[in-house]
């Protein structure tokens, strides 16, 4: 009989730089019959001569099996990282706030028009200029390395990134070249062109940028990319704009603060990505697979459809009613898409784990981990989702008297949102699983479908029409992908155990409907939501631990507890 110990063990290293001692949480074979002890996915960085000096068991060792050691060191590894991602995005979007206000008061609405229409040309051009790549480096960079396919993968590295310097200097050079007419015709101001050239260099560091943070993150190491995206990209560029700002550059020292800030990511994610790369070099570089050229193209095609419909809304708008309702509901719009946050976080390391277990052919492993991934962004979600829909016009409220009208659009969006997050990363299921042809043939006609809804809806129901269009077009699009997913690969996101989280849920919207209740007794009003946000997260929480976790769950929480109680243990001690 033989089992997965994970436990510590001390281990003697004498090809790394002299004798060290290395402590590590290891799966551990243990054979009884032999009494005999073998080394499972050991430390990746000890030479062929470290030898085993001694393992620590605790009284009552229990083994694990071995899918049970996979499937929480991959949710493991999900979750600190998703974490990271949470929290470098909530930093960007408060530091980003208070940011936007100083350049508000320091530049004017006039310099920042100007700023926002380089930019709106950029990201139309940003939609072409990184070909499919950015997610192409996500699954084939895991696919290469968990099959130890190295000059693969190096040749799709250097020769992507070298198509990407091609792409965006034709582009960049038909910014410069074809900006001022731009400027002048399109937009009917010709204080753009001092800053055209500005321009295109952004959107080229942007490009670069991105594939580079995808490439990371087909290493799985989104935490790194945070890191540097999003800790050190946002406060230098806030440092440097109001250092160049308040010495006379204005507009354009807020834009050549941005190349900077961009330079800088980009130096620092060769590096980071450098490290990951073998230093074995072959014969010539392979050429990128049809596989992956096939792929890109279908890359390129879902990001113009997402593009498409992130902006056929508000165009429509814009067109049948006026620019007082667009505002309304893109301040709604910009809150419902705060609401799936936990689904997107998971999404930025849940997607390379998709390509290697799916290249490995572990679809067992990746259904467990796709049921309760699915199941913990739900519950994590719920809270914020039911305090969204209760304190709706007190929400709206916060931005002025006349944004409370758009209240109604923060719930049917909340509500849509709600079905994404329920049936968790099925669109990343197909992508990253060769399935993207069928990802946008749905996008395809989703796509019409969300034109044709608002093109109707609009004019009868105004902003309303339009949520009720994205919300069922969203609806639509996550069943679809979720048939599509169980048909191809065998896979569904739910099981019995998430009945048990209704009663946590019950225990939420009763806590913030109670809280509703006393709303006009708090002063000013956002402090009764903060408060409801944060007593629906306990309440559910609470009754969650008691009814409504599974084996599975509960190994996640262990897992969890344990590493609190080492880190904050090994920290007092």
């Amino acid at each position: 009989m033989c089992g997965i110990f994970l436990y510590r063990i001390s281990v003697r290293d004498a090809g790394r730089s002299g004798e060290r001692s290395i402590g590590k949480h290891c799966g551990i074979f243990f054979t009884v019959e032999s009494s005999q002890w073998r080394q499972v996915n050991f430390y990746k960085n000890m030479s062929a001569s470290a030898s085993i000096e001694s393992i620590t068991l605790p009284s009552a060792a229990k083994p694990v099996c071995a899918e049970s050691w996979q499937f929480q060191q991959q949710i493991g590894h999900i979750s600190r990282q998703s974490a990271v991602y949470f929290a470098g995005t909530i930093f960007t979007a408060l530091s980003g706030y208070l940011f936007k206000v100083y350049l508000a008061r320091a530049l004017g609405a006039t310099a920042l028009g100007l700023y926002a229409l380089g930019m709106t040309l950029v990201g139309f051009l940003g939609v072409f200029n990184a070909l499919g790549l950015p997610q192409s480096a996500v699954r084939f960079v895991a696919s290469y390395t968990v099959l130890g396919k190295t000059d693969l993968l190096r040749g799709f590295l250097v020769r992507s990134t070298i198509l990407l310097l091609v792409s965006n200097a034709v582009l960049g050079a038909l910014v410069v070249l074809a900006g001022p007419w731009i400027a002048s015709h399109v937009y009917h101001t010709s204080a753009l062109n001092p800053y055209l050239a500005w321009f295109a260099v952004i959107m080229a560091s942007g490009a670069l940028n991105v594939f580079l943070g995808q490439v990371l993150a087909g290493f799985k190491d989104v935490a790194r990319r945070t890191v540097i995206s999003n800790f050190v990209a946002g406060p230098l560029t806030i440092v440097l704009t109001i250092v160049l700002v308040q010495g006379g550059l204005r507009l354009r020292g807020y834009i050549v603060a941005q190349v900077v800030s961009g330079c800088v990511v980009l130096l620092l994610l060769l590096v980071s990505i450098g490290k990951f790369i073998p230093r074995t070099v072959s014969g010539q570089l392979p050429l990128l697979e049809q596989e992956v050229i096939a792929f890109s193209g279908i890359a390129l095609g879902v990001a113009f459809l997402e593009f498409v419909m992130a902006q056929a809304d508000k165009v429509l708008i814009g067109i049948y009613l006026n620019a007082r309702e667009v505002g309304i509901y893109a301040v709604a719009a910009a809150l419902v898409a705060f609401t799936p946050i936990v689904l997107q976080s998971v999404n930025q390391i849940f997607s390379p784990v998709i390509a290697e277990l799916y290249s490995s052919g572990q679809l067992e492993l990746l259904r467990r981990i796709f049921q309760t991934l699915t199941k913990w962004i739900l519950g994590l979600t719920l809270p914020l989702a039911a305090a969204m829909i209760v304190f709706a016009p007190a929400i709206m409220r916060i931005f002025g008297g006349d944004f409370e009208a758009g209240w109604a659009i923060l719930v049917i969006g909340t509500l849509g949102q709600l079905v994404n997050c329920a049936v968790g990363s099925v669109g990343y299921l197909l992508l990253m699983s060769g399935h993207q042809g069928t990802l946008i043939r749905i996008q395809i006609v989703v796509a019409c479908v969300m034109v044709l809804l608002n093109a109707v809806l609009i004019p009868q129901w105004g902003i309303i029409g339009a949520s009720v269009s994205a919300a069922v077009t969203n609806v639509v699009s996550n069943f679809w992908y979720l048939r599509s997913v169980r048909r191809k690969l065998g896979l569904s996101p739910h099981n019995r155990g998430y009945l048990r989280l209704m009663p946590a849920v019950a225990t939420a919207v009763m806590l913030l409907l109670a809280i509703a209740k006393m709303l006009h007794s708090f002063h000013p009003e956002w402090m009764a939501i903060v408060a409801g946000v944060f007593v629906a997260y306990a309440g559910f929480s609470a009754v969650a631990v008691l009814v409504g976790f599974d084996e599975d769950d509960r190994l996640i929480a262990g897992a969890v507890w344990r590493r609190i109680r080492t880190t904050f243990g090994g920290a007092l001690a």
